[in-house]
């Protein structure tokens, strides 16, 4: 029978629902509100249990109810808790199967019901607390035990619905069920943060030793965890993959098919894959996330506007998906030269029909944003990019059996296109329909990430306009509509020669080339473009031609006005990549006429300046004036600047930071390239240590700077039409033709000249003037000339030779060798910095290296778990390696925690803040690394002077910030009755009059000696000496500190007691820090009497208040003998008093009283603003105390503090994870 009660007193609350929100007169159907849905999800549909003891123990039970633990989990267990923990681990039931569960019951029945679950006793515990609390008296008056499973049933069941009907509403897509238990799993395990993600996991063996420990390895955002529990043994791994140095697939007899993880200390086998591939390519595609990190600062985020999938993927989480799709675009955007804004929709198998070819194509049909292309299945048989801005008309044709669901697509130059043999044409046809209709007709908006790195781009109203208004940039400007070839060639007498004939030959080819397979973005792109190419691009079409290939010309009809109003911004400003622009502009190609006068070298000041100022983490780069001149004789300026745009941000990556990092990478890419071509040659070039020398150079400007004019820019044509393969193609074969000249090469420098000489006789023999030998020829030329090569029989060679060389294979060698040159750069970053700050600091050159590694780990776990502020504003590569990495009070606050050897309890954090403030000389909220050592330097290895000095200082503002004197004095107040006396208890504030000026400081009020203040503004030597003095180190000394009003006393007191709370001899200091404050406490006092008795007999003579003088000896002043002390004094002494000798027991003294004179004083009423001491009484007075002697002087070792802070996790565990039934062993990475 089922409970006739009714109403609210029938409405229970989960147990992990807080107090505050159990209000059910609010909910009268007391389903738990949407903030708690993450904590009710322990609730499970009921599910039925047979055998209720097979690996469980039951661990509570009531006549309905049972909680059981699983066997494994938690102490003890025997051999069956070991075997059942390990099949947990093995097959992953745990993922499925938590540790907890609570089990419904009835006598009457043999089945029983899984109704609730927990990864922990706490949790498990509140939901057996909440059963029955709500359910047990309610469901004990039913008669009938059907009822009673049936009422348990709904009831649970209807939690879990209210749950999915508020999550519905969030509308918000989550991953599976499954997967969110294994990222709980893999928090809990790891103590991660919930900010960091899981993006997948995997079964696998990782071998310790040579014993394969069976487990699973997640794979985070920015960590590789792996975790075994095998027969009671567990093994936990956790590395970042910021560490990695190197990651391998690799097949050996001892690992078979593993993938082998290198950090700079040790190595990481992992084997027995269900899918090696894809989980080899997640982990590069992490570890080069890292490395972008590493290089530009940039955190991961997350992409929230995925489309959501046709299906549900299983054990597939949302970021898997995200990570999935930018492959793939990465992959359509290298490919078809589009921006980085591009996201790719969908792609389609399909046939293209071709009129040039009166076939039909097999390939594949691409989707995204603002293109539609096509790339055939065979290679280089047919490429088409269609933008989205050319559509004029999408149609469905008439389907055939020869021409099945055919798309005819127009464009606006009366192109047409037919796609057949679509699976969806519908769908697809509705895909690009939705796509017009967000593409304005005339152009796009700048939506480009690219482009926000400076400034955004205007409107095209305004953009058009502002062309016009320029001053440095307009149609009047020569180089706005021609480029500076074509400016200089136009006045010359009509050449009729050899040259002239071979360039109109290849016009007329070319005019072919584009009325059979169209001109334009649309062209079709086929095996004959590249021999056209291969055989030089004419120079009336070079310019149009590189724009088409590279994809400038359609990020420059996105952007119309763009460059005009750049040019306007930059003109004008100065910076560091403005004064390179200007020490380059005449090293720009001197020989050539362009170059020589004022016009060629404005052009180039604009362009480079402009692109300066579009992208400041590039700015301005060597070799970029070289590559933007050679661009300019072609193009117009703006169709130079948006070539370099496409060099620098897409063509060539990274090649033209502050570090080179993409030359770099090539370097090595060149280094494995030759190993694999050319064996022999390699190894010996290695030996000569040539390869590393002569690659940068090539590769940065294209060749441009070590062949003749006219053969390099052919290389550029093949460039911009293959990309950087046949950069890679022509300097093997470079190499292979000068094979046995550079194996009888016995130094670097003859290698050298070797491949100088040869560069330089590389010829173009259709240009009828000899080229101007290089430097090389011209010093190293002998008796007998080097025969000349002809450029394009060197492009044949490298084609036929190095042809195979495919751009996929490039990327991912280019990957491999991305993470060894960050790594490299980072790691001469580091001994730079030691470097640096070995005569900065007493540290040794290891502990150093700790530190910087602390200290950086510090900031880079930061950026990936929230910081107060952005990654960017705290690492800047522009700046020197001492000040690269910067930490906010946060981290600060962590680091001084664990290292500083100040340890005061609670203390701790006050005492970090107030040092960050004394470092923060430019107050912008950050610290660098040089500013840190120097203070945890002074800390471990200054002497007694030196550490009391900082502790005074620590004591004074700015590090006692107002704030905290108030706040203390606000708290005190609470206690007295009097109201506080205003006073100013600001250090250095004396009492003499503002109109006096101290002593010493007569020569700095007018250092001219009485010249009027016109002549000093006129006299420049006299602001020079003034800005010289400004800048002169200044050597503080013990008599420059301010003195220390009685407020900030009492805080130094406190500071002192907390820092001897674990100290072996804490009672001696504590009595000698009692004598010492007695001491000072009388010190000021007659310091106090003195001054104001001087000052008195100065004002009765009418004289302004001078500056007190120095107040007595501390020798002169003897404290008492001490009486008989309490035996309580031995248990231990007030942190917050300061006890005279002779004086009320400690245990006597509240927090707030402050003994003066054997007076008992209230904190609030009793704080004297006359009251003041200096920093020579206080080193004085403790110099009296042999405790305090021997603490201070006492040298301290920091490696013990950073074994304890490197033994902590690589990441920072959760207090929830202390609570954890099982204890994780600690495995150093």
């Amino acid at each position: 029978m089922r409970s006739q009660q009714t109403g609210r007193n029938n409405i229970f609350w989960p147990p992990s629902l807080s107090p505050d929100s159990r209000r059910f007169l609010d909910n009268p159907l007391g389903w738990p509100v949407q903030g708690d849905l993450e904590r009710v999800q322990m609730w499970i549909h009921p599910e039925e249990v047979l055998l209720a003891g097979a690996l469980w123990v039951s661990e509570r039970a009531n006549p309905f109810f049972i909680l059981q633990r699983r066997r494994g989990h938690g102490r003890g267990g025997g051999l069956s808790g070991l075997l059942v923990g390990t099949l947990d681990v093995v097959l992953d039931s745990s993922a499925r199967v938590a540790p907890y569960r609570i089990l419904l019951q009835t006598a009457e029945s043999q089945v029983y019901w899984n109704v609730a679950c927990g990864s922990s006793r706490r949790e498990i515990t509140e939901h057996w607390d909440w059963l029955e609390s709500n359910l047990l008296q309610t469901i004990s008056i039913f008669d009938n035990c059907q009822d009673v499973t049936t009422f348990v049933r709904g009831k649970i069941s209807g939690i879990i619905a209210e749950e999915n009907r508020l999550k519905q509403g969030e509308e918000t897509e989550e991953d599976s069920g499954k997967f969110q238990e294994a990222e709980v799993k893999m928090r809990k395990l790891f103590g991660m943060p919930e900010e960091e993600k899981l993006v997948n996991y995997y079964s696998c063996s990782y071998w310790k030793g040579r014993v394969p420990r069976q487990g699973w390895l997640y794979l985070s955002v920015n960590h590789l965890c792996f975790y075994s529990f095998l027969l009671g043994k567990e093994v936990t791994l956790v590395v970042q993959w910021t560490e990695v140095t190197q990651l391998d697939k690799n097949a050996t007899l001892l690992f078979p098919e593993s993938v082998r993880v290198s950090t700079r200390h040790t190595e990481h086998f992992f084997s027995m894959f269900l899918k090696i591939n894809d989980t080899f390519k997640l982990m590069e595609q992490l570890a080069n996330m890292a490395m972008r990190q590493l290089l530009d600062n940039e955190a991961f985020a997350a992409d929230r506007s995925l489309p959501k999938p046709c299906k549900t993927l299983k054990n597939v989480s949302l970021l898997k998906r995200d990570l999935d799709a930018r492959a793939k675009n990465e992959r359509y955007r290298i490919t078809f030269r589009l921006t980085q804004d591009e996201r790719l929709d969908g792609h389609t198998d399909c046939t293209l029909w071709t009129p040039f070819a009166k076939m039909h194509v097999v390939g594949q049909l691409f989707i995204s944003n603002n293109y539609i292309c096509f790339n055939s299945r065979e290679e280089d048989l047919c490429q088409l990019i269609i933008p989205l801005r050319e559509v004029s008309v999408v149609e469905k044709a008439d389907s055939s059996s020869v021409l099945p669901c055919p798309v005819s697509i127009s464009t606006k130059n009366k192109m047409n296109f037919l796609f057949a043999n679509l699976k969806d044409r519908d769908f697809l046809v509705q895909r690009i329909s939705d796509f017009l209709q967000r593409t304005p007709e005339s152009s796009w908006g700048d939506t480009s990430p690219l482009s926000a790195l400076s400034h955004p781009a205007p409107s095209s109203s305004v953009a058009s306009q502002s062309v016009h208004r320029g001053r440095h940039y307009h149609p009047d400007v020569p180089t706005a509509r021609q480029g500076l070839l074509q400016l200089y060639q136009k006045d010359a007498p009509e050449d009729l020669g050899p040259k002239a004939m071979k360039e109109k030959m290849k016009v007329e080819a070319w005019n072919i080339h584009f009325s059979e397979f169209g001109r334009g973005v649309c062209m079709y792109r086929t095996s004959r473009t590249r021999e056209l190419v291969l055989s030089g691009i004419p120079e009336r079409l070079r310019g149009e031609l590189w724009l088409l290939f590279s994809g400038a010309q359609n990020q420059m009809a996105t952007h119309v006005g763009y460059y005009g109003d750049l040019v306007e911004q930059a003109m004008g400003l100065c910076s560091l990549a403005t004064e390179e622009i200007e020490r380059d502009l005449h090293r720009s190609m001197p020989e050539h006429t362009a170059f020589q006068n004022e016009t060629g070298i404005a052009a180039l000041r604009r362009v480079l300046t402009a692109y300066a100022h579009r992208n400041p983490g590039i700015g301005y780069c060597q070799a970029m004036n070289i590559v933007t001149s050679v661009l300019l004789l072609y193009c117009t300026e703006e169709e130079a600047f948006w070539l370099l745009v496409a060099l620098c941000e897409r063509m060539l990556p990274d090649y033209y930071n502050t570090r080179v990092v993409g030359a770099l990478v090539d370097q090595g890419v060149f280094e494995d390239l030759t190993q694999g071509f050319l064996p022999l040659l390699h190894d010996h070039m290695q030996e000569l240590g040539v390869i590393s020398t002569i690659s940068l150079s090539w590769f940065l400007t294209l060749f441009l700077s070590v062949m003749p004019f006219d053969s390099a820019v052919l290389l550029v044509d093949c460039f911009f039409y293959e990309g950087i393969k046949v950069i890679f193609q022509v300097a093997l074969a470079v190499l292979h033709d000068n094979m046995d000249a550079l194996l009888s090469c016995s130094d670097e420098g003859e290698a050298m000249t070797i491949l100088g000489r040869y560069l330089d006789n590389v010829v173009n023999k259709q240009v009828g003037a000899s080229p101007v030998p290089h430097l090389h020829a011209l010093l190293t030329s002998g008796d007998e000339p080097p025969p000349e090569i002809d450029i394009f029989e060197l492009i044949k060679s490298s084609y036929e030779k190095f042809g195979s060389l495919r751009s996929d294979v490039i990327e991912q060698m280019r990957f491999k060798q991305r993470l060894k040159v960050i790594q490299s750069l980072e790691d001469t970053a580091k001994r730079s910095v030691v470097r640096a700050m070995m005569t900065e600091s007493a540290f040794s050159i290891e502990e150093l290296e700790e530190l910087y590694c602390l200290f950086k780990s510090k900031h880079m776990t930061s950026c990936y778990w929230g910081s107060s502020s952005s990654a960017a504003e705290r690492h800047d590569p522009s700046l020197p390696y001492l000040e690269q990495y910067r930490i906010d009070p946060l981290q600060f606050s962590q680091l001084f925690g664990a290292l500083a050897p100040w340890i005061c309890g609670d203390h701790t954090t006050t005492l970090s803040a107030r040092l960050f403030r004394i470092l923060d000389q430019n107050q912008d909220g950050l610290v660098n690394f040089k500013e840190f050592i120097t203070a945890l330097s002074g800390m471990y290895h200054g002497d007694m002077t030196e550490k009391l000095k900082l502790l005074y200082k620590l004591h004074l503002p700015p590090a006692f910030c107002p704030e905290e004197a108030e706040s203390a004095l606000e708290a005190s107040q609470f206690f007295t009755e009097d109201p506080l006396q205003e006073a100013s208890f600001l250090p250095g504030v004396d009492n003499a009059s503002p109109q006096e000026v101290p002593a010493g400081d007569e020569d700095k009020k007018d250092p001219e000696g009485g010249r009027s203040s016109e002549e000093k503004k006129e006299d420049y030597r006299y602001y020079l000496r003034m800005w010289a003095k400004e800048k002169e180190p200044k050597n503080e000394t013990i008599k420059d500190l301010p003195r220390m009003n009685q407020e900030q006393f009492i805080e130094l007191c406190k500071s002192l007691y907390n820092m001897f709370s674990e100290e072996p001899q804490e009672q001696q200091l504590y009595h000698a820090i009692a004598t010492v404050a007695s001491l000072l406490l009388r010190i000021g006092e007659v310091g106090k009497k003195f001054n104001n008795n001087h000052n008195g007999g100065k004002k009765a003579d009418g004289e302004a208040s001078g500056e007190a003088p120095a107040c007595p000896a501390p020798a002169d002043i003897r404290p008492e003998p001490p009486e008989e002390e309490d035996p309580r004094d031995d248990t231990s002494v007030s942190s917050y008093s300061m006890v005279s000798s002779g004086s009320l027991p400690c245990d006597d003294i509240s927090d707030d009283v402050v003994l003066v004179g054997g007076e008992r004083q209230r904190r609030g009423s009793g704080l004297d603003a006359d009251w003041s001491i200096t920093f020579e009484q206080v080193l004085a007075s403790m110099l009296t105390e042999p405790p305090l002697v021997d603490y201070f002087e006492q040298k301290r070792d920091i490696q013990a503090k950073m074994a304890a802070c490197k033994a902590q996790r690589a990441v920072e565990r959760q207090t929830s994870s202390a609570s954890s039934d099982h204890e994780l062993s600690q495995h150093s990475v």
